[in-house]
C-alpha cells in the first residue's frame, strides 16, 4: 500500500510546480486551439448572471518576474473581466525577484491587495491578515493544505516535481539505462564521469536554493520515508541532526554533487540549461519549470525524464498542492460582493479550458479534481505517470506547516552547510553538530509544537 509522507495531502492528489525559486515559465506541450478560445468559450456560462450586487473592484498582486507566468495571468483576468462587467480585477505591478519582501512593503504602507498570490502563507494566516477559502472553492482541489484544519489558498499548482532530465542521443548511443535503484543511479554517474567527455550532472550551487532540489531527494530517500515526522521530533528534542539517517541524507548528497560540473557552486541556476543542450553535462535534476527553457534553447534537443529511485527501488516524488497559491485579504472578505468575485474569479481560473490552457503554458500539474483539458508532452506525461505511481509523495520541507515548518533562515544555512561537506571543508559529523547549533538557537525564539513565535 502506498504511503503518503505529508499529512497535509489527501491519497490520490496529482500535483506540481513552483519551489522556492520564483514563478517559472515551462511547456508541456503546444495547444491545439488558441487559448483566445477555449477561455472566451469557458466563461460564457459563468457571465450568464452577475455574482455581485454591484459594481466590485479587486486589487491584485503576484509575482510577475517570469514572463510566460505574467503573460497567462494578465490573459486570464482580460477575459474574466470581459466575461464579468460587474466586476474589475486590476493587476497591480508585482515583484517576482523579491516577491515576499515586496508583499510585506505593500502591508507596512497599508496598500495590501485584495487578492494576491500568496507564498508566505503561515505568516500571514498568524498575521490575520488573509481569509479562509470558501467551501465551493475548496471543494475545487485534491489537497490543500491546512492550518488547524482551515484552508487559505487556492492552490494553482501543485509542489514542483523533481527528475533527471537525460540526454536521450547520448543514453543511446553509450547503451545507458534509466536506473531502477539509487545504487545504479551512482553507477550511472560514475560511468558518465568515466568517459571524461562530458560531467553527469550540471548544479546551479551559486543559486543556494538550487542545492534545495538535490537535497530533498536525499532526505526524502533516506529520512522522510522512515520518519515523516523528524522535524516535529527535533522540536520536542526527540531527534537531532545527529540522526544516523539525516547524516546519511547528507553523506548522499556529497556524494551525487561529487558528479557535478567543475565550477558547479559558482554556476548560476540560470546557466545549467546551457550546460545540458550544448552536450556539456549529460543530467540535470530540476522540476517540471525546466522542460520549456530547455525547449526554447534548443528545440530539436532530445530529452527524457526519470525519477531517481532510492536504495529498495521505491520513488519519492514532491507532490500536491502546497501552502501557497490564490488568496483574500482579510479585509476584503468583509465585503460579501468582494468574496464573491474572488470566489467567481476562482472558479473560472480552475475551469476545464482555462486551466488546462494555463497548465500546459506553466507545465503545472492540475491540483483541481475536475482533469483539466490539456496536451501534454511525452516528458510532462513521464512526469504524471511517475505522480501516479509514486510509492511516496511529499512537499519539500520548507513548504511544510504547523508543527512541520521550519524556523526562519534554517533553510538557507542547511544548504550552504551541504555545500562544504560536498566541498570537503567540513565533514558529516561537524555539520551535523552545526547545524544543531543552530537549530538550539533558532528554538529559543520560534517552536510551533510549543506556540513559541507563532503565536
Amino acid at each position: 500500500m502506498k504511503k503518503a509522507l505529508s499529512a497535509a495531502m489527501a491519497a490520490g492528489m496529482t500535483a506540481v510546480m513552483l519551489a522556492g525559486c520564483g514563478s517559472s515559465a515551462s511547456s508541456a506541450a503546444e495547444s491545439t486551439a488558441p487559448a483566445e478560445s477555449t477561455s472566451t468559450a469557458a466563461s460564457t456560462e459563468a457571465a450568464a448572471e452577475s455574482v455581485v450586487s454591484a459594481p466590485t473592484a479587486l486589487s491584485f498582486v503576484f509575482a510577475d518576474g517570469d514572463d510566460t507566468f505574467k503573460t497567462q495571468m494578465n490573459k486570464i483576468v482580460d477575459d474574466f473581466n470581459a466575461a464579468n462587467p460587474d466586476i474589475t480585477i486590476t493587476i497591480e505591478p508585482g515583484d517576482g525577484g523579491s516577491y515576499s519582501e515586496f508583499l510585506k512593503t505593500k502591508d507596512s504602507v497599508g496598500e495590501f491587495p485584495d487578492m494576491m498570490e500568496m507564498r508566505d502563507t503561515a505568516m500571514y494566516v498568524r498575521a490575520g491578515k488573509i481569509a479562509p477559502l470558501s467551501d465551493d472553492v475548496k471543494a475545487l482541489f485534491t489537497s490543500t493544505v491546512d492550518f488547524d484544519g482551515v484552508t487559505y489558498t487556492a492552490p494553482f499548482s501543485g509542489a514542483n516535481t523533481m527528475g533527471i532530465m537525460y540526454n536521450k542521443k547520448y543514453f543511446a548511443d553509450n547503451g545507458l539505462e534509466i536506473p531502477k535503484t539509487w545504487d545504479e543511479f551512482i553507477t550511472l554517474c560514475q560511468t558518465i564521469k568515466d568517459k571524461g567527455d562530458m560531467s553527469p550532472l550540471v548544479v546551479g550551487g551559486s543559486d543556494v536554493w538550487h542545492i534545495g532540489f538535490l537535497y530533498d531527494l536525499c532526505y526524502a530517500n533516506d529520512v522522510l520515508e522512515s520518519d515523516p515526522d523528524f522535524i516535529e521530533e527535533c522540536y520536542k528534542g526527540e531527534k537531532d541532526f545527529s540522526d544516523a539517517n539525516y547524516q546519511k541524507a547528507v553523506t548522499d548528497l556529497a556524494e551525487v554533487l561529487s558528479f557535478a560540473q567543475d565550477g558547479w557552486a559558482s554556476t548560476p541556476d540560470a546557466q545549467i540549461t546551457t550546460f545540458f543542450v550544448n552536450d556539456m553535462s549529460a543530467m540535470m535534476f530540476s522540476g517540471t519549470h525546466m522542460f520549456s527553457q530547455i525547449n526554447d534553447a534548443a528545440p530539436d534537443f532530445e530529452y527524457g525524464w526519470f525519477a531517481v529511485p532510492d536504495r529498495d527501488g521505491k520513488v519519492n516524488l514532491l507532490g500536491g498542492g502546497t501552502a501557497g497559491g490564490w488568496a483574500l485579504s482579510a479585509e476584503a472578505a468583509k465585503d460579501p460582493d468582494k468574496q464573491a468575485a474572488f470566489d467567481a474569479f476562482c472558479k473560472y481560473f480552475f475551469s476545464s479550458d482555462v486551466y488546462g490552457a494555463y497548465c500546459e503554458a506553466m507545465a503545472a500539474i492540475p491540483t483541481t479534481v475536475e482533469t483539466p483539458k490539456m496536451n501534454t508532452s511525452e516528458q510532462f506525461q513521464s512526469v504524471l505517470d511517475a505522480l501516479s505511481a509514486a510509492d511516496y509523495t511529499h512537499l519539500m520541507w520548507n513548504q511544510e506547516v504547523g508543527n512541520r515548518e521550519l524556523p526562519p533562515d534554517f533553510r538557507n544555512f542547511t544548504y550552504k552547510t551541504c555545500i562544504e561537506v560536498a566541498q570537503g571543508s567540513r565533514d558529516v559529523a561537524s555539520a551535523s553538530s552545526e547545524l544543531q547549533k543552530t537549530w538550539n538557537v533558532a528554538l529559543q525564539s520560534f517552536n510551533p509544537t510549543t506556540g513559541l513565535g507563532v503565536e
